[in-house]
C-alpha cells in the first residue's frame, strides 16, 4: 500500500473520529469541551455577521451549549494586528473570570481562539462575511453545507480532552486535517502544531527550524528555498516543518502576556492601549512566536518584519514582550499524517473547488454541495440554485447564488452572492454582489487572477487588461477612480451602486466592456456619473447581516426545490424528504413549498400537499396553527375540485326539460371486480388511465339496486332511501345544492338532480323549476338485502340507476357512455372521490373490459368480453360469492390507498401497474376459455391487492380462505376487501353446497355464508 493511500485512509478515519467527538460534544454533558470559543473580527459589522452565524448554529443545536462564545472586533474599529487582537481576547477573559478568582485567571480553562479579522483582500468575495465562514466543498453528515468555521469546530472537538488547560490559537484561513490523538500537550510554555510539507509550499509560509530536541529553534517567515536549505530546515524528502498557524499556550504563558496589560493582576486600560493600537499593530505570529524560538535574539527580533511598519511604538512593545516571553520556549508538535489547506487567493479557491477537490474525495469533498446543480456537472456549486435552463461552463464556481432562466456563465468564472436572470457572464471573471447598509446594491466584477493589492504604477491586471490600459481606453485619469495617492486596485472606485441588484449587474457588465474598450460613449458617461464604490469601500459599507439572511433563504429555496424536483421525478416522498437531512422542514421551507404547490400543475401540486401532510403527521408538528389534516384536505380537495370544475362545466341545462312519464323504475345488478381495481380511481386514472375487468351479478335471483322516480302534483321534491328508513321533502334549491356532506342520507339523490341538470349548481327557484318541468319529483332508492360495506359497488351503481331513471322520466335518450360521464360528475359533486368502474359494472350487463386514457375528463371505453356458452356455464357453476359476516371500518380507506400512489410508495406504484396488466391478461384468458390461467391471474391479483393495501385482508378473511383451502382454486376480495364479500372459484367437482356446509360447520351462525349469485 502506497504512502498517499495510507495517509488518506488515516485522515478519513480522523475525520470520522472528529465527527464523533463533535456529536458527543453536542449530546454528552460529561464530554470535555472548550470553556471559551472566541473569534476575532476586523470591525463591528464583521463581528455582527459572525455573531449571527454563531447564534444561528446555536439555535439549530449545531454548537455545544455549555461553551461560552464571543466575537471581538478590533477595538474602536482600528486595525490593531493579530497580536493586538490576542491581547483583546485576554482582556475579555480576564474581565469574565476576575469576578470569580484572583489568581491566574487562565488556570484550568480551555480556550479556542480563531483569528479571523482580515480584510480578505486576496479573495474579496469574503471581505464582508469573513473568510472564516467561507464555504468548504463538503456536505456534513447532518445535511448542512460546511464552512471553514464548521470544520474548525468539528476538527478541534477532540482537542480539549488532550490538553489540561491553555489556549489554542488558529488562523482563520487555514484548514488543518489531523487526528487530535496526536496532540500531547504536557509542556510548559507553548507548543506549535506543525506538519511536514514540501519546501515549495513552505517558502510561501512560515517554517519552524527544529533545534534537535523537538523545540522550535528558529521561526523562519517566507524565506526563499535556498535560505531554508542553507539553514537546514529542509529534510531528505524535501519537506519542512510548516507553521500551520496553530499554537497552544499554557496558562502561565497567557498570564505572562496578560501582565503586560494589567497591574497587580487587574486589567490596566492605559497599558492595554500601549500595546493595542493602530501604530504598533502587533502580530501574533511575528511578535509573539519569534521570542519563543530558542535561537532568537533581541537584536534580530527588532529587525523582524512587522504587520504594519517598524516604528518606535512597535519597538517599545517588542522590548517588553521579549522580557516576558523569552524565558519560555515552544515545543514543536509535528503531526503526521496531516494536511494543510490554505484558502489564499481567488485563483487558489477556484482550483481547489473545481479541480483539486477530487484529491479530497476521501473526505467526502465534492464539486456540488447543497445545490440544485446536477451531480456530474463540469463546474462547482455551493449553496446555489441553478435553474434547469441555465448554462454553466466548465471550471466555473458558483456560491450563494441564483442562476435563473437562460443565464449563461462563462468558463472559469466565479459567481458569488447574486441573482442572475437571463444574464451572460464572460469567461474568467468574478461577479460578487453586496447589499449596502443604505439598501442599494453593488456588484463587484474583476478578473479571477487579478490581485487587489496590485497598483496602477506597477501595471496591475484588471479584467483581462491592466489598470493603466483601462484608464487609457476610457479617457480616464487616476483622479477619476482614486481619491488619494494609493493607487491600489483595492481602493479603485469602479463599481456603480444601484437601487436594485438587476441594475447593479447591468452596470457591472459595463465595467467589463470598458476594460475591453467596447463600451459605448453613453455607457461610459453613465458609469462616470454613477456613485461608485471600490472593493474596500463596498465591503466596509456592506449590510453584513443581509448576507446571512440571503444564505439561509437560498439554502431553504434549494432544499425546497430539490424536494419538489424529486417528487416531480417520481421519488417516494420519504426518499424525497431525505434532502432535508437533519434540517427538517422549517417554517420558511413550509411557506416556500406552499407557494410552489400553488403555482404547480395538478399532479405536482397534490403530491407536494400530500408529502407535506405526511411529514407533519410523522413529526407531529404544525405550521402557523395548521396540522397535517389541513394539508391532507388541501391535497384531496384539489383532486376533487379539479375534477368537479371540469364536470361542472359540462353539466346539461334544464331549460328544455319536461316530465315525460309519471313514473319510472330502474333495477340494476351489482358488480364484482376482477382485474385492475383502484386503477380507475382519481388521480391515477387521470394521470395514467385505468384498465378494469369486472362482471355484473344478480343476487338471490333479483336485481338488488332499485330506484323509482314519480311525478308529484306538489311543486317540490321528495326523497326516500327505503332500505335505511329515511324520507323527507325539500322546498328550496339551496337544500338540494347542499349535497357535499357524505353523511347526508340524501346526498346521492341531490347530486343526481344536479348532475342531470335538473337543478342548477347555483341559484334558481325550486317552485319555478318544477312548474316548468310539469310537476314535482319524488326520487326513492333502495338496495335490497345487501349489507353496507359489501364491496359490490352498490352506492355508485345506485347513482347510475338514478341518472338512468331521471333521464327516462324526462324522456331523454341517453347512451350508456353519457350516463357514465354524468355519474362520474355525481361522484365529484358528492365529494366521494371514487372511480368509475362500479357504475359501469352495474349499468352494463356481462363481463366488461373497461379502459380510459389519461386526462381530467375521463372518456370511458367499454368492451364486452365474449364467452362461449360452455365457458359461461363453467364459470357460473364454479364462481362463488361468500359473505364474511363483517364490514370494513376504514374511514380513510380511499385516502390511504390513493395516498400510497400520490406519495410514490414503490409497492403501491408497482401494484397498480401490474394490476392494469393483469386486467388485460385476464380478458385474454377468458376469451381463450383458459379458466386455469384466469384463476392463476386472480390469485396473483389478490397478492397485489394486499401489497397495495394491507387492510384488504385480516385474520377473519385469512381464516375463511384457510377453512376452504382444499376446495378452491382461486380467491379474491370484492371491492377494497377488509370485510364484505369474498370471491372464490371452486375446484372441479366441488359444489357450492359442499362449500356452504364447510363454512356452516366452522363458522356456524356468524354470518359467513355462500350467497346465491348469477352472472347477467
Amino acid at each position: 500500500m502506497n504512502y498517499k493511500k495510507m495517509k488518506n485512509l488515516f485522515l478519513r478515519q480522523s475525520y470520522l473520529d472528529s465527527w464523533e467527538d463533535y456529536e458527543n460534544s453536542l449530546r454528552k454533558p460529561s464530554f470535555i469541551k472548550w470553556d471559551y470559543i472566541i473569534l476575532t473580527a476586523s470591525n463591528e459589522e464583521q463581528a455582527r455577521t459572525y455573531r449571527e452565524q454563531i447564534d444561528y448554529r446555536l439555535a439549530q443545536g449545531l454548537l455545544p451549549a455549555g461553551t461560552h462564545y464571543a466575537v471581538l472586533p478590533d477595538p474602536d474599529g482600528k486595525r490593531v494586528g493579530s497580536g493586538g487582537a490576542t491581547f483583546h481576547v485576554l482582556k475579555y477573559i480576564a474581565e469574565k473570570e476576575q469576578q470569580e478568582r484572583a489568581a491566574n485567571l487562565f488556570k484550568n480553562r480551555r480556550i479556542l481562539v480563531i483569528h479571523s479579522g482580515g480584510d480578505s483582500k486576496r479573495v474579496p468575495q469574503y471581505s464582508a462575511c469573513g473568510k472564516l465562514f467561507s464555504p468548504v466543498p463538503r456536505q456534513l453528515p447532518n445535511g448542512y453545507a460546511s464552512t471553514l468555521f464548521d470544520e474548525f469546530i468539528i476538527g478541534m472537538s477532540g482537542v480539549p480532552s488532550r490538553i489540561p488547560e491553555g489556549m489554542l490559537i488558529l488562523s482563520g484561513d487555514v484548514l488543518l486535517l489531523f487526528n487530535p490523538l496526536q496532540i500531547d500537550f504536557n509542556y510548559h510554555g507553548a507548543a506549535a502544531i506543525s506538519m511536514k510539507e514540501n519546501v515549495l509550499t513552505g517558502k510561501d509560509h512560515g517554517v519552524f527550524l527544529n533545534d534537535g530536541n523537538d523545540y522550535v529553534g528558529q521561526f523562519l517567515h517566507k524565506q526563499s528555498e535556498e535560505r531554508l536549505r542553507e539553514l537546514g530546515a529542509v529534510n531528505g524528502q524535501d519537506n519542512v516543518d510548516l507553521d500551520t498557524g496553530a499554537v497552544i499556550m499554557d496558562s502561565d504563558l497567557l498570564y505572562a502576556l496578560f501582565s503586560l496589560i494589567s497591574t497587580d493582576g487587574r486589567f490596566d486600560d492605559d497599558k492595554f492601549r500601549e500595546f493595542v493600537n493602530e501604530e504598533a499593530r502587533i502580530s501574533f505570529y511575528g511578535d509573539f512566536l519569534y521570542p519563543l524560538a530558542r535561537s532568537s535574539t533581541l537584536e534580530q527580533y527588532y529587525r523582524e518584519a512587522a504587520e504594519g511598519t517598524i516604528n518606535d511604538k512597535l519597538l517599545a512593545c517588542r522590548r517588553k514582550i521579549w522580557e516576558v516571553l523569552s524565558p519560555y520556549s515552544m515545543k514543536l508538535l509535528c503531526l503526521s499524517p496531516a494536511e494543510f489547506i490554505h484558502f489564499g487567493t481567488t485563483t487558489e479557491l477556484r482550483r481547489l473547488v473545481t479541480a483539486d477537490v477530487e484529491d479530497y474525495e476521501f473526505l467526502d469533498w465534492k464539486k456540488q454541495v447543497a445545490t440544485t446543480a446536477p451531480e456530474q456537472a463540469p463546474y462547482a456549486a455551493h449553496n446555489s440554485y441553478v435553474g434547469k435552463r441555465a448554462r454553466v461552463s466548465a471550471g466555473a464556481y458558483l456560491e450563494d447564488s441564483y442562476i435563473l432562466d437562460e443565464t449563461q456563465i462563462g468558463q472559469g468564472s466565479v459567481i458569488s452572492n447574486v441573482k442572475l436572470r437571463n444574464v451572460s457572464v464572460p469567461d474568467h471573471v468574478v461577479l460578487h454582489g453586496l447589499r449596502l447598509l443604505d439598501g442599494r446594491y453593488v456588484i463587484r466584477i474583476y478578473g479571477v487572477e487579478d490581485n487587489p493589492k496590485g497598483t496602477l504604477e506597477k501595471g496591475a491586471g484588471f479584467l483581462g487588461t491592466s489598470l493603466p490600459a483601462f484608464l487609457e481606453k476610457n479617457g480616464l485619469t487616476a483622479e477619476d477612480i482614486w481619491e488619494n495617492g494609493e493607487h491600489y486596485l483595492w481602493f479603485a472606485a469602479l463599481y456603480p451602486a444601484a437601487d436594485t441588484m438587476e441594475e447593479a449587474i447591468r452596470l457591472s457588465l459595463i465595467v467589463k466592456r470598458m476594460a475591453e474598450g467596447a463600451a459605448s460613449s453613453e455607457e461610459r458617461e453613465e458609469w462616470k456619473k454613477a456613485d461608485r464604490k471600490s472593493l474596500y469601500s463596498s465591503f466596509n459599507e456592506a449590510d453584513v447581516l443581509a448576507i446571512s439572511r440571503w444564505q439561509h433563504e437560498l439554502e431553504s429555496r434549494i432544499l425546497a426545490s430539490k424536494f419538489v424536483w424529486a417528487i416531480e421525478g417520481g421519488s417516494y416522498y420519504k426518499d424525497a424528504l431525505g434532502v432535508f437531512g437533519a434540517h427538517g422542514i422549517s417554517s420558511d421551507i413550509y411557506e416556500m413549498l406552499l407557494e410552489d404547490a400553488e403555482k404547480a400543475a395538478f399532479s405536482l401540486k397534490i403530491r407536494i400537499y400530500y408529502a407535506l401532510a405526511q411529514y407533519m403527521k410523522e413529526k407531529r408538528i404544525t405550521f402557523h396553527g395548521k396540522g397535517y389534516d389541513s394539508l391532507e384536505a388541501m391535497c384531496f380537495g384539489t383532486i376533487q375540485k379539479t375534477i368537479y370544475d371540469s364536470a361542472a362545466a359540462k353539466l346539461p341545462s334544464s331549460q328544455d326539460y319536461r316530465i315525460a312519464r309519471d313514473e319510472v323504475a330502474v333495477e340494476l345488478p351489482v358488480r364484482v371486480n376482477w382485474g385492475g381495481g383502484w386503477t380507475d380511481t382519481p388521480p391515477h386514472c387521470n394521470e395514467r388511465g385505468g384498465a378494469v375487468l369486472n362482471a355484473a351479478l344478480k343476487l338471490n335471483g333479483i336485481y338488488p339496486i332499485q330506484i323509482r322516480v314519480k311525478r308529484l302534483e306538489q311543486l317540490h321534491v321528495e326523497f326516500a332511501s327505503t332500505d335505511i328508513g329515511a324520507s323527507g321533502s325539500v322546498e328550496t334549491v339551496e337544500e338540494i345544492q347542499d349535497c357535499h356532506n357524505p353523511y347526508d342520507s340524501f346526498a346521492l339523490h341531490k347530486a343526481a338532480l344536479i348532475a342531470c341538470g335538473i337543478i342548477p349548481l347555483q341559484g334558481g327557484n325550486l317552485e319555478e323549476i318544477c312548474r316548468r318541468l310539469g310537476g314535482g319529483i319524488s326520487l326513492s332508492t333502495r338496495v335490497v338485502g345487501i349489507p353496507q360495506g359489501s364491496g359490490l359497488g352498490t352506492s355508485s351503481i345506485l347513482s347510475g340507476a338514478c341518472v338512468k331513471g331521471l333521464f327516462e322520466f324526462l324522456g331523454r335518450e341517453t347512451s350508456e357512455e353519457e350516463i357514465y360521464d354524468i355519474v362520474l360528475n355525481m361522484e365529484q359533486i358528492m365529494s366521494t372521490g371514487g372511480g368509475w368502474q362500479d357504475q359501469v359494472g352495474g349499468l352494463s350487463s356481462g363481463i366488461k373490459f373497461i379502459t380510459s386514457m389519461p386526462g381530467i375528463d375521463q372518456k370511458i371505453k367499454v368492451e364486452k368480453v365474449q364467452l362461449s356458452e360452455k365457458m359461461k356455464k363453467e364459470l357460473q357453476e364454479r364462481f362463488v360469492l361468500v359473505y364474511t359476516g363483517q364490514r370494513r371500518l376504514a374511514r380513510n380507506l380511499l385516502r390511504d390507498v390513493v395516498g400510497g400512489y400520490l406519495g410514490g410508495r414503490p409497492e403501491s406504484i408497482d401494484a397498480l401497474e401490474k394490476m392494469q396488466n393483469l386486467a388485460v391478461l385476464m380478458k385474454f384468458a377468458l376469451e381463450r376459455e383458459n379458466l386455469d390461467a384466469f384463476m392463476d391471474l386472480l390469485n396473483q391479483h389478490w397478492e397485489l391487492s394486499k401489497q397495495l393495501d394491507a387492510g384488504s385482508t385480516n385474520t377473519c378473511i385469512e381464516q375463511i380462505f384457510m377453512a376452504c383451502e382444499d376446495m378452491i382454486d382461486a380467491r379474491f376480495i370484492a371491492g377494497a376487501g377488509g370485510g364484505g364479500f369474498l370471491q372464490m372459484i371452486l375446484k372441479k367437482g366441488i359444489t357450492k353446497e359442499m362449500l356452504k356446509d364447510r363454512l356452516h360447520e366452522i363458522f356456524q351462525e356468524s354470518g359467513v355464508d355462500v350467497w346465491d349469485s348469477t352472472f347477467v
